[in-house]
Formats: C-alpha cells, structure tokens, sequence
C-alpha cells in the first residue's frame, strides 16, 4: 500500500468515527488493506460518493474507512456485445460519458449521478424511474468482483476467473450494504440510447386519476419507459417518458394526448432535467427520508393512509411516486418528533399489512433511537444471517448497517 493512500481522519460513517480513511489505488492495494485488516480483526466500511451513506443501521465500530474514489477505471468495453466492466469508484455520469460516443447506455437514472458511484448503487441496489422499464441493478449486472473479508478476491457470473459454488454472486451482493464483502468492479449489459426520447406532464390528477391512467395506458398497451409522478397538496403532476424511433414515440404520444382528453385532462411535454430535479428532491434532501413499497394496485389506500398523514406531517416535504411500481420517496422536515413519528409507525404498520414496506434512508438525530430504520424483518432473514455468517463469520465488514443488525 503505498504511502498516501493512508491517513487518519476524523470521518464519520452515520455519526460513528473511522480509526482510519484509506483510498487505495487499485486492486492490488485493495486486497492487501483487507487482507493485513483479515490478521488485525479491523471492522471495515466502505463509501463511494456517500450518496446514500444515511441507508441502513449505523455500523457497530468502523476502524478502517475505505474511500473507492480512486478506483474508477473502465477495466474493459465490448461495444458489439454491449458489455462493460468497470471499477467501484466510478460514477455513474463517468460511466454514461465512456458510453456516450457508442450511443450506447447503462439504464440506470438513479439521484446524483455526478457523485453516485457503482460500488454505492450496487451496495444499495439503487435505481431510478426507468426501472419500470429496464428492471432492476440485478437484472443489469452480469458479473463481479469483490474481495472478501478474508483478504480474499472473488468473482461470479461474467468474465468468471474464480466462482463462488452456490451463490449467484453478482445478484446477492445488490443491496448487501457491503457487509457480505467489498465491491472493487462490476460488469454490465447495456442498452443503445434511444433516437428519440420525451416526457409527458398531466394534470392536477387525484390518485384514483393516476391510477385510472397507469391502468389505461397498460391496457392500450403503450409502453412508458418510465414513470414519475410528484405530490403537492394532496394532488400529483404525472409524467411518462416515452424512448424509442421517432415514429414510435410519436405514435404513442399521440395515443396517450387522446386518452388524456377523453378524461379532460390537460398534458404538455416536460423536460428531463425538470423530471429529475423532482425525483432528486424526494430522494436525496431533506433530515428524514423515506422509500414506501406496496402493491401497485394498492395505490389510493396507501395515498390516503400513508403518503397523505406522511406529508402533512413534515415541513417542505417533497413527494414523489414511481406508480406503476408501488414505489413512493418522501424527504422533509421533522417539525415535531412525536407527530412524525406516529405517522410513520402507522404509515408503516399500513403497508407491512399489503405485504410491503416502509424504510428509512436518512434519519435525524430527534428520531435515530425512536423508529427502526428497516421495519419488520422479512421471513428470509435466517438465510440472510446465514450468508453473512458464511462470507464473514467475524463480523467485520460494516457490522450491523444490514437489517437485524447483520
């Protein structure tokens, strides 16, 4: 390791003090810290662009830091099998730019993308509208490389040098919040850049309305590549994004201005930087931040039982619903603790009742030892304490961020 990739520092991982910050070089670098911290037992964390460093627990120690920011090479690009490999450090709007000349993409628009880097979203299996179109960071990663807490590098799926028997390694280390082992790079499959791409805005809608217009547009089989939609004083502002051939995308937002009418409802088109602002207000600012996810169908009960008391609740709260997904983001203000907590345990208890769930991304200090961050654990929480137990049977490696502690 060389010599400045160490230095000692006061950071902090949610409130709890790193022992050390390391920003190794490269692989070499990387497997050498966790293998000389395998002999020490040094608890590790690891952080990229710190995006989203308010999800999950708290670690139980953080004696060593590991900074990715300087592992950010393309390793290799394959435009004619439209694949790539690439270090953790990288960011996602570094990616799209290597992609760009190629005409070719990762689909992936999740918050931030100057700062968000790919360790971060597959560690927190980020993602952003055009989910609803292109799955999830599991349905586009086809290989990985991590080092485990032994020291040890690892890789499955693409490009395999060395597997790992039984595990389907690149979709289980999606959201693991590296406490199964530490991302260094990634491979992708990737999708060429539309020719054409535009943005639908309707409304004032009520969320029997959006979801009237979600279900309609499904049955004229038109085929949104995303959808968002903002909540402001009890109504939504719809937006659908249609990608594709110019004729395509014309044809079905011609087909979408003729449903709306026929429900006089007014639509216009939208830019894609207004869109993401949106997204990126309800996702990544304010003290308290949560993600709801419920049945799709569900969506007027959960308006009305969880979004609506949520939102009434926090100050300049934004609000924003991927509706064909069931997903909802909030972001604001806690004005009053014991209100908004209550709102949350019942908005909470609701979709827990739909068979979803309600967690928190960001947590003020007035709510940190009130309300769980992750809610009632699932029913594969004993194979997720055994895969932890099986990767890192001491407990090193971001103890207790994952849910239950892990």
């Amino acid at each position: 390791m060389t010599a400045h990739a160490v230095r000692s520092g006061a950071a902090l991982v949610l409130r709890v003090p790193a022992g050390q910050v390391v920003t190794p070089a490269d692989l070499r670098e990387t497997v050498a810290i966790l293998r000389a911290g395998a002999a020490r037992k040094t608890a590790f964390a690891f952080v990229g662009g710190g995006t989203e460093l308010g999800f999950g627990n708290p670690p139980a120690r953080v004696d060593t830091l590991v900074r990715t920011e300087r592992l950010k090479r393309v390793v290799e690009y394959a435009p004619s099998d439209m694949v790539v490999t690439v270090e953790a450090g990288l960011t996602l709007a570094a990616l799209q730019r290597a992609l760009l000349p190629q005409r070719q993409r990762l689909a992936l628009d999740a918050p931030l993308p100057e700062r968000a880097t790919i360790g971060g979203l597959l560690a927190t299996g980020s993602f952003g509208p055009r989910r609803a179109r292109y799955g999830r960071l599991r349905d586009l990663i086809v290989g990985i490389s991590i080092v485990r807490a032994d020291g040890e590098q690892v890789r499955g799926g693409g490009k395999v040098v060395k597997n790992v028997a039984g595990f389907d390694l690149p979709k289980l280390m999606v959201g693991s919040f590296g406490t199964l082992g530490m991302i260094v790079t990634a491979t992708f499959r990737l999708h060429p850049l539309p020719e054409s791409a535009r943005w639908i805005r309707a409304g004032p809608l009520d969320a029997a309305q959006l979801r009237d217009i979600v279900v309609a547009v499904g049955a004229r089989q038109l085929e949104p590549a995303a959808y968002l939609a903002e909540r402001t004083d009890g109504r939504y502002v719809l937006y659908a994004l249609f990608e594709g051939f110019p004729s395509g995308v014309d044809e079905q937002v011609s087909a979408l201005t003729e449903l709306l009418a026929k429900r006089a409802i007014e639509c216009s088109v939208a830019g894609e930087n207004a869109v993401a602002a949106i997204d990126e207000s309800a996702r990544s600012r304010g003290e308290l931040r949560l993600r709801i996810s419920a049945p799709a169908a569900c969506f007027e009960e959960v308006d009305r039982a969880a979004l609506d008391p949520l939102q009434r609740t926090l100050e300049a709260c934004s609000l924003a619903v991927y509706p064909s997904l069931g997903i909802a983001f909030a972001a604001g203000k806690v004005a009053d603790a014991s209100a908004t907590t209550e709102a949350l345990v019942a908005a909470r208890r609701f979709v827990e009742g739909l068979g979803g769930n309600l967690v928190l991304t960001e947590v003020p200090d007035s709510l940190e030892q009130v309300v769980d961050r992750f809610g009632t654990l699932p029913p594969s929480f004993g194979i997720m304490r055994r895969l932890k137990e099986r990767f890192d049977p001491d407990r090193r490696l971001n103890p207790g961020r994952f849910a239950g502690g892990l």
